[in-house]
């Protein structure tokens, strides 16, 4: 499939998250570039959508900010060609599979491989129903990154086993949102996950500080920072690219620190 994995090779990943046209076209290439360049591994891209179940208040205010841009998947598809002007950095797209079962899994999965978007998280497609799209990713090398929960239980090992790319761990149960704390069990799923396959985990939902970022990096292969990415966009608008990169670096720097030992 994708060099996804290959990003966390004896690496610990830093994955930000921005919203495609919030605050408007330039305003998104100029924030994946800046991510980019402060030390992201993968930038997740979202592609807005009306009720996306997995998300709390900062995304989907982010959402509405980019309907008001009229923003619509062709033009998602040239942001993400002009960002391929600047940087090849990986990208993913976060989409709810109304949009690309609308577009067309094989018009869609195409064009992401036209432009080198490696990867599709989904947070509402179950794994029963991956078969329906995954087959047509996997003709165009995109990988359909599966999320597990701290409720996946016994369906942990068949998720696993299935995945490519990288498996999307949620942090703890609800939507997306900075949070101060996270399941008790994280440790224990994860190391379920790893007992059942050798794609990196990365976690995510409610990661905003540095020492979170680091905790969890540690605990697997990789921290995804959403909200508080969303929210200095929300802030800044079109001067987000410089406040982005800042605070990017100060969780590359958390991330790539040795944690202290007691």
């Amino acid at each position: 499939m994708t060099n996804l994995s290959d990003v966390f090779t004896n690496h610990k990943a830093l994955i930000p998250f921005v919203i495609a046209d919030d605050p408007d076209f330039d305003g998104t290439v100029a924030n994946v570039v800046a991510l980019a360049n402060a030390g992201a591994d993968i930038v997740e891209l979202g592609i807005p959508f009306s009720d996306p179940v997995a998300d709390g208040p900062v995304i989907q205010a982010g959402d509405l900010r980019a309907f008001k841009q009229a923003v619509t998947p062709a033009k998602i598809f040239d942001i993400v060609a002009e960002i391929r002007k600047q940087t090849q950095v990986p990208l993913v797209f976060l989409t709810y599979i109304n949009i690309p079962f609308k577009y067309g899994y094989e018009a869609f999965c195409k064009k992401c491989q036209e432009l080198g978007v490696s990867g599709l998280v989904v947070p509402d497609l179950p794994y029963e129903s991956r078969d329906e799209i995954v087959p047509i990713a996997e003709k165009y090398d995109v990988d359909i990154i599966p999320l597990i929960t701290p409720t996946s239980a016994d369906r942990i090992p068949k998720i696993a086993k299935a995945a490519t790319g990288f498996i999307y761990m949620v942090s703890s149960l609800g939507v997306t949102g900075t949070r101060e704390s996270f399941a008790n069990d994280l440790s224990e799923v994860i190391q379920s996950i790893r007992a059942n396959t050798d794609v990196p985990v990365a976690v995510g939902f409610g990661i905003h500080t540095p020492d979170q970022a680091r905790e969890m990096a540690q605990l697997a292969d990789g921290a995804i920072v959403g909200s508080a990415m969303v929210k200095l966009v929300e802030e800044y608008g079109r001067e987000a690219p410089e406040k982005l990169a800042d605070y990017a670096k100060t969780l590359r720097n958390a991330i790539d620190s040795p944690v202290e030992v007691r």
